[in-house]
């Protein structure tokens, strides 16, 4: 079990920025990462049927084996994570909670906002996982689906190094649209005087420069890539299940719904570390998985999450 890979999974590349942090963590783990590009984005559809998507590609990374599961998709994790947890194995760790306990641990004033995309923010996940752990904490809401496009173009500048990709994406990301959009997004915000803002989509800390920019430096940013990694580490260690230290590095496998060239030079860059093979899964391969048990979990409240 310990020398088995964590699987972490998301609606496209955005989820790479919990497998970057997740391996920081733990440098000695192996990670097994699929990005369902060839269906992102998640935040726009309803949410039953990417509770479907989460079934079938969990079932794709069990079969790998994996020893854990991270969901690596606020939309996913709000729509599936219940779900998941019923239906496999192994510890399915979501990027929500992990979030919303760092900003119920971060906030003073006990104003917390929340940014993420259409289907996150409607879902109320955050919401709910904030009061479940202070009631008294107020959460100010707002879909920035705006930002994720922003992401997406400055991955997709010319081509170059990482590092001449972050010297153009800052210019992508501080010029003056950017902020006119961000202001319209993040103004309300911050008249409603939160001191902690819950970076709810894992696209949005490639912006986190720019974010906090825009809030000013009174208001603290949580990363739900850094915080669902934090629990990784101590979910494997109180299981027993961290992986041996080794003296050589960890070889990480990628695979991706969509186009596999694509997914390797953008992913590259969200990663920022070279990503040199990239195995293609076929859609219907993944619904080929799902056995009519765990179909049959759709329906069920419990697995739902309906509050």
């Amino acid at each position: 079990m310990k020398t088995l890979p964590i699987g972490i999974f998301d609606s496209g590349l955005g989820g790479l920025t919990v497998v970057r942090e997740v391996t920081r963590a733990l440098p000695h783990e192996r990670v097994a990462y699929l990005g369902d590009t060839a269906r992102c984005p998640y935040g726009p559809r309803d949410l039953a049927e990417v509770r479907r998507f989460v079934l079938e590609i969990g079932s794709w990374l069990e079969a790998r084996p994996v020893k854990l599961m991270v969901i690596a998709c606020n939309t996913a994790t709000a729509a599936g994570l219940a779900l998941a947890q019923q239906a496999f194995g192994v510890p399915v760790i979501g990027v929500v909670e992990p979030g919303a306990r760092a900003a119920v641990h971060a906030t003073v004033n006990r104003n917390v906002g929340v940014i993420g995309t259409t289907g996150t923010i409607e879902s109320g996940a955050y919401s709910r996982a904030v009061r479940a752990l202070d009631a008294g904490v107020t959460v100010f809401s707002a879909a920035t689906p705006r930002f994720v496009d922003v992401v997406e173009a400055g991955l997709r500048m010319g081509p170059g190094t990482l590092e001449a990709w972050l010297a153009e994406s800052a210019d992508v990301f501080i010029r003056p649209s950017f902020y006119e959009i961000a202001r319209d997004y993040l103004d309300p915000l911050k008249r409603s005087g939160i001191d902690t803002l819950i970076l709810g989509c894992t696209h949005f800390p490639l912006l986190e420069t720019s974010i906090q920019q825009v809030l000013g430096p009174r208001v603290r940013l949580i990363s739900s890539a850094e915080e669902t990694a934090r629990e990784v580490a101590e979910t494997l260690e109180r299981r027993g299940h961290l992986a041996p230290a080794s003296g050589e590095p960890p070889a990480h496998a990628f695979a991706t719904t969509g186009d596999v060239a694509e997914f390797a030079r953008l992913g590259s860059r969200v990663l920022r570390a070279r990503i040199a093979d990239v195995a293609r899964v076929g859609l219907d391969e993944l619904a080929g998985l799902v056995s009519p048990e765990r179909t049959a979990l759709l329906g069920s409240a419990e697995a739902v999450g309906t509050p």
